[in-house]
């Protein structure tokens, strides 16, 4: 590993930490160095508060040192102004002389301006280290920007046997398959992304709630399909701890500033609708944790970038099997207890 690749590795840790609260921005880390010691450090924490590269200027002690430092950041810094001032500003401000990016920033106001900016004014600019790894840490930011739609990741439990849910069920509560760890991870996977998607079927059968109780951060906001408006309103998706779209083909007075009601066509491109929705409102990311019927949408679409699949030893015998998916592109498994959880990755 060369020092380059070994502080850019650093600002990908450091960024990691925002993660959940920096949306609709970007994961940044950044690191300055002078004479191979790390002098400040830094990473973007919320949107509207100071960049990752204003953090680690700021925790710089012996600011005169910058004059002959080098800048890391794991995303080129930005241009222009914001809700914030531009990064590549405090660079030349401070003179920092050395500049070492992880990847361009795809974002229309920034695409290649902060490289260039940095350049003209006579830095010494190298980009490209640990690229992919940069890539993959704003895969959900990337993929919103360049493919116009959120990251789509689809997740579901199923027992050794192949069922996600029994046949009958006695009250509207979850039947549980997993063991309570591996739901905390969900929960934890919760607080990560921007929204989370059910369909009605599971919303009318489990009355679940949809939020990340079991671990601390933030809440998603909660997409339902619901095209003839059956979900009843005492049900758990109707409090307001979350913010709630309910996308259907019905008319509904406004119920809340959190309670959204929106107008969306259920034809063949649902998928498709819903994704091109959740671009409008500018949700970078979702979590499709549905039944059957709503993973296969997106499966058949071919709509989704990653699926998390638990699989726990228990074993129904009958009940409702879980959705058919192609299982390749597997990128790694993880033991949780008992259960196994099996990642995949979408490349096409």
């Amino acid at each position: 590993m060369t020092s380059h690749e070994f502080y850019m590795k650093r600002c990908i840790e450091l960024a990691k930490n925002g993660l959940g609260s920096t949306y609709p921005n970007p994961l940044v880390g950044s690191v300055i160095v002078h004479n191979g010691k790390i002098i400040g450090e830094g990473w973007h924490r919320k949107a509207g508060e100071p960049h990752a590269e204003v953090h680690a200027i700021q925790s710089v002690k012996d600011t005169s040192l910058l004059k002959e430092a080098t800048i890391y950041v794991s995303l080129e810094p930005c241009s222009h102004f914001g809700k914030t001032p531009p990064c590549c500003d405090l660079i030349l401000a401070n003179k920092i002389p050395n500049v070492v990016i992880g990847t361009v920033d795809p974002f229309a106001l920034v695409a290649g301006n902060g490289i260039k900016r940095l350049v003209e004014n006579g830095k010494n600019v190298t980009v490209g280290i640990l690229e992919e790894d940069c890539n993959e840490l704003n895969k959900r930011f990337f993929t919103f920007h360049q493919k116009k739609r959120p990251y789509i990741i689809l997740k579901w439990a199923e027992t050794h046997d192949g069922f996600i849910a029994p046949t009958n069920k006695e009250n509207k509560e979850p039947v549980w398959i997993t063991n309570a760890n591996s739901r905390q991870l969900v929960h934890k996977w919760r607080t990560e992304e921007q929204a989370i998607l059910v369909g009605t079927q599971t919303v009318l059968d489990d009355n679940p709630k949809l939020d990340a109780r079991e671990y601390k951060g933030n809440n998603p906001a909660r997409i339902i399909w619901d095209k003839s408006g059956k979900t009843p309103l005492d049900f758990n998706v109707y409090n307001e701890n979350n913010l709630t779209y309910f996308l259907t083909e019905t008319d509904f007075e406004k119920k809340s500033e959190k309670i959204l009601h929106k107008k969306c066509i259920f034809d063949k491109n649902l998928t498709k609708n819903t994704a091109d929705f959740l671009y409008q409102e500018n949700i970078q990311s979702v979590i499709i944790e549905g039944g059957k019927q709503t993973l296969q949408s997106f499966i058949d679409a071919n709509l989704w970038d990653e699926a998390r699949i638990f699989v726990s030893p228990i074993s129904f015998g009958t009940g409702k099997m879980g959705p058919e998916f192609p299982k390749k592109n597997k990128t790694h498994q993880e033991k949780w207890g008992n259960d196994v959880v099996t990642y995949y990755r979408n490349y096409d």
